[in-house]
């Protein structure tokens, strides 16, 4: 190449160039068209992870949704069975409240109270605490109002029945005896 014509090269470098500006416009079209193409499929992917994320987020959002639902089903159908017991758990203490003559007998109804009443607290029953406290219309039910200087207004002088909260919720409120101000 070193001996070579200089014209001879000049010739061949104009056969080039323009065998290249030939070809220009057709790779320039090539160029823009991958170049479109390239944008509009990062562009789908874009989308499609989107969605991807979407569905992986709304599937675990049902899931979660459909555990906590069964978890609300078992709790429920357990507070509704617990519910039914409470009159059963009541008879038992007005059966202790009275008088037997057969100690033998007192001892086994305790016995029963007392096994009953542990495997209920064991489910999640609560007993609520309300003699002395302040009224709640949430969580009692007033059957009595009894005026007197005695006690603070709106305070629970007795119960007439226990009342239940089952696994923080309210199963049934106290039927209570209120203390009102004197009019």
């Amino acid at each position: 190449m070193g001996n070579e014509n200089p014209e001879l090269r000049t010739v061949r470098e104009d056969e080039s160039s323009s065998a290249a500006a030939a070809a220009c416009p057709d790779l320039a079209a090539q160029v823009a068209a991958l170049t479109a193409e390239r944008d509009r499929l990062a562009v789908e992917k874009a989308e499609l992870n989107d969605r991807l994320l979407r569905r992986t987020a709304d599937f675990e959002n049902f899931r979660k949704r459909a555990e906590r639902d069964r978890s609300d089903f078992v709790q429920f159908a357990g507070m509704e069975f617990v519910r039914e017991l409470l009159p059963i758990l009541d008879d038992f203490e007005r059966a202790l409240k009275s008088e037997s003559a057969d100690p033998s007998y007192r001892k086994g109804v305790e016995l029963i109270y007392s096994r009953l009443y542990d495997a209920l607290k064991k489910m999640g029953l609560e007993p609520m605490d309300t003699v002395g406290k302040t009224f709640d219309p949430n969580l009692h039910q007033a059957v009595e109002r009894v005026e007197t200087d005695q006690a603070e207004d709106q305070s629970i002088l007795g119960e007439f029945q226990r009342g239940y909260n089952f696994k923080g919720k309210l199963l049934r409120p106290a039927m209570v005896k209120v203390a009102v101000r004197p009019s």
